[in-house]
């Protein structure tokens, strides 16, 4: 039999009656003749309640204990996945991440995965199991301990799951009906997407669409797992959602695919630093230390041997990094005159594998900011993306500006 994966998240899986819902979908791909691995995800709040306990029980908690409870949520879905399964007759059983089993590093809460063994589950198919229902985000170190894979863990453990069985396709069933050109709640005419290449959603989900997680699309990418994302809400048909594929797979696509955002942005520039070789390692290694995820990064033309440095890094790694900053100039080990922080900017970003093979590009996106009267304060780029920070009250109105300019509403 052919192999599909299908993904439901907190919000398919939210109560029974959703369960129901989603097992009904897997029936009918059962029915289609497919052996189905279904990744579930922990009931919608009930990860958030865990982690609470835990942090009500032991504010300085060990990390091995924490992954065995936060990962029972998980245990919980899969279970009664299994059981709403077997009330339809559809020969189905639960696993757990050992019983896979899905082995991982040793990171606690943030384990990566690094093998799958198909031998189990593959066996059970054999014997006449039609659907593996296993719980996803969690999987087992090698000293023997469950481990939990991180926030999105659950689309990780889907695309792994794809690439080690050799599936068809990987279906992530969630609480949007696809991946829009912009967020529809900003822009009134962003379009639904029926294909957008790896590349562009690995760009997008990496500058703020929250539809996929980052450590998914990268694995898809890689091992070439064809991904389509579905509403849980809505009725089905082979077209529906968007396909998530290689670039090979679209025929026509727009210059730019889509814009991108992210409000939660801060910008910290370091005034007068020693324009020397080594003080950029020095300045982002204290940094990455520190689990600071630095971003957009601008150095200054230097003057009489100094320079500024301007990054641009999450509001909520403020203080983290301006401690760590202020450790190392207070160590001696750097030098500047003043630490400068902005907590009110965003980022906008359009990508596109388009921009590739056309010119212009960066042009129009800068002449519409300047139309609409908003001052540009960094600019980054890459081979398909042109990211800028932009205070953030103008953010909506330069998606907008932006959708409207590239004509994102219509198909290519």
């Amino acid at each position: 039999m052919p192999v599909l994966v299908m993904k439901f998240g907190g919000t398919s899986v939210a109560n029974l009656d959703r369960i129901r819902r989603a097992a009904k979908r897997v029936g009918v791909e059962v029915a289609k003749g497919y052996d189905v691995i279904v990744i579930v995800s922990a009931m919608s709040g009930k990860t958030n309640e865990l982690v609470g306990w835990v942090n009500e029980t032991s504010p300085l908690f060990d990390a091995r204990e924490y992954d065995a409870v936060v990962s029972s949520g998980e245990n919980v879905t899969a279970g009664l996945m299994a059981l709403t399964l077997q009330e339809m007759d559809v020969p189905a059983r639960s696993w757990q991440g050992w019983q896979v089993p899905v082995k991982t590093t040793s990171a606690h809460s943030q384990a990566r995965i690094e093998d799958i063994s198909p031998d189990n589950i593959t066996a059970k198919f054999n014997e006449g199991m039609r659907v593996a229902v296993v719980a996803g985000f969690q999987g087992i170190s090698p000293e023997g301990r469950i481990t939990t894979l991180g926030r999105g863990g659950s689309d990780t453990t889907a695309v792994a799951f794809a690439a080690a069985f050799g599936a068809e396709r990987c279906d992530i069933y969630t609480d949007v009906d696809g991946v829009y050109t912009t967020d529809p709640r900003v822009s009134a005419k962003a379009r639904k997407l029926d294909k957008i290449a790896f590349e562009e959603m690995l760009e997008l989900a990496s500058l703020g669409a929250k539809v996929l997680q980052t450590r998914s699309v990268e694995l898809a990418m890689r091992y070439k797992v064809r991904l389509r994302v579905l509403s849980s809400f809505e009725e089905q048909s082979d077209e529906a959602g968007t396909l998530v594929c290689d670039e090979e797979e679209i025929m026509e696509s727009n210059v730019v695919a889509g814009v991108a955002f992210s409000r939660d942005e801060a910008k910290m520039t370091l005034i007068s630093v020693a324009d020397r070789p080594g003080i950029a390692s020095i300045i982002f290694g204290c940094l990455s230390d520190a689990g600071v995820n630095v971003d957009m990064i601008v150095q200054n033309i230097s003057e009489e041997g100094r320079t500024d440095m301007t990054f641009s890094l999450p509001t909520d790694q403020v203080g983290r990094a301006e401690k760590a900053l202020g450790e190392l100039k207070s160590s001696g080990g750097l030098n500047f005159s003043d630490l400068d922080t902005e907590l009110d900017v965003a980022k906008v970003s359009v990508v596109g594998i388009g921009m590739r093979s056309q010119s212009g590009v960066a042009a129009k996106m800068f002449k519409v900011l300047s139309d609409e009267g908003i001052n540009i304060k960094v600019i980054t780029t890459s081979e398909i993306k042109i990211s800028v920070l932009i205070d953030r009250k103008y953010m909506e109105l330069a998606v907008q500006a932006l959708h409207d300019a590239f004509e994102l509403e219509k198909a290519a």
